[in-house]
This record gives structure tokens, sequence and C-alpha cells, in this order.
């Protein structure tokens, strides 16, 4: 356990903290004399920052592991599938869309876990990485769309790039995999004709 890690599993443990401040039913909606969702929004915009200081710390400090590796990208689908399911069940954004991004997560997850089964390392790419910042955007201004109007355009304009760029990148993600995938199989087979061509004794 280093300090990349111990910031990877805050984040996971900060998930449930965010569903309780935003869920929850106050008598005055207010908790410590604040609205709720702006401590739902510090909760999320602090959650969120972990996520890039994990990233940097363990590059930085050389402790990149496989345990984070992992975990990291688990921690940050947990972090963003529940502020998203908050922001349908506050009625801030629209179900649907939330639905699609949410399935193109699940989706590249398991195409990863797929690829992790095979040694591939799928790298995050630029569309991924222009998802995610849209993604703590959106999030961060339709909480606080109820005390700044501007804020509630802005955020949808957000969630409508969240939107595009999940679509673009799920299939840029597709396609890395199955060029990669296509690329070792050419690989195996012609380690097994040479092979067979070096030890011909093989096909008996």
């Amino acid at each position: 356990m280093n300090l990349p890690n111990a910031l990877t599993l805050a984040r996971i443990f900060l998930v449930p903290f965010l569903v309780v401040v935003l869920l929850t039913r106050f008598e005055a909606e207010l908790i410590f004399g604040v609205p709720k969702e702006v401590v739902g929004a510090l909760i999320f915009g602090l959650a969120a920052f972990t996520d890039w200081l994990d990233g940097f710390l363990a590059r930085r400090r050389k402790q990149v592991t496989i345990w984070g590796q992992l975990m990291d990208p688990l921690a940050d689908k947990l972090l963003i599938t529940a502020a998203f399911i908050s922001l349908v069940q506050m009625g801030t954004a629209p179900a649907w869309i939330v639905v699609i991004i949410l399935s193109r997560e699940l989706a590249i997850t398991v195409l990863r876990s797929l690829a992790h089964t095979r040694g591939i390392t799928i790298p995050a790419s630029r569309l991924g990485k222009i998802k995610m910042v849209a993604e703590v955007a959106a999030v961060l201004f339709l909480l606080l769309s109820n005390q700044v109007w501007i804020f509630n355009l802005v955020g949808t304009i957000a969630l409508w790039l969240v939107l595009v760029t999940a679509l673009s990148s799920a299939t840029d993600y597709y396609r890395c995999y199955y060029r990669i995938l296509s690329d070792s199989r050419v690989e195996n087979l012609e380690a097994v004709e040479q092979d067979i061509k070096s030890n011909p004794k093989n096909t008996a």
C-alpha cells in the first residue's frame, strides 16, 4: 500500500458519502447551514481531484502497481456512476443519457478486463480523457445549477459533450482492441508456422 493507492481507496470511500448527502432528505435541505448540493459538489470535486493526484504521484514516484492499474478505473466508474444516478434521482439529468453513458462505461470495463486476461493493456485515448473531464464538469455544474442559473446550461452542454465523446471513444477502444487482437493472432500463427518449419517432426 502506497500513497497513490491510498488515494484511490479514499476515492472509493467518498462514494457512499456523496450518495447520502445528495439523496437524503434533510429538513431544511442544509448541512451545517450549507446547501446539500454544494456539500455534494465539494465531496465530488475532492474525489475527482484524488483521481488526478494518485496518477500524478504514481508516475512521479514510480509507484505504478498492478493493483492501482486495476482499482483506479474501478474507483472512477463507481464515483461517476454514483454521481449520475444521484443527478437522475434529483431530476437534474435526463435518465436516458445517463443510461447510455453508464452502459458505455460498463462495456469498456468488460473490454479492458478481456484485454487484461490476454496480457493486453489498452491505454486511455484522448477522447476518453476529454470524456472524463467533461463528466466532472457536467456533474459539478449540474449539482450547482440551483445556486447559479447559468450553471444549468453549462452543465447540460457538458453532459451532451460527455455523451458524444463516450460513444466516439467507445468505438475507438473497440477498434484498438480488435486491431491488437488481430495482430496477436497473426504473430501466434507466424510463430506456429515457424515452429513447424524448424521442427517438421512435430506435425507427425
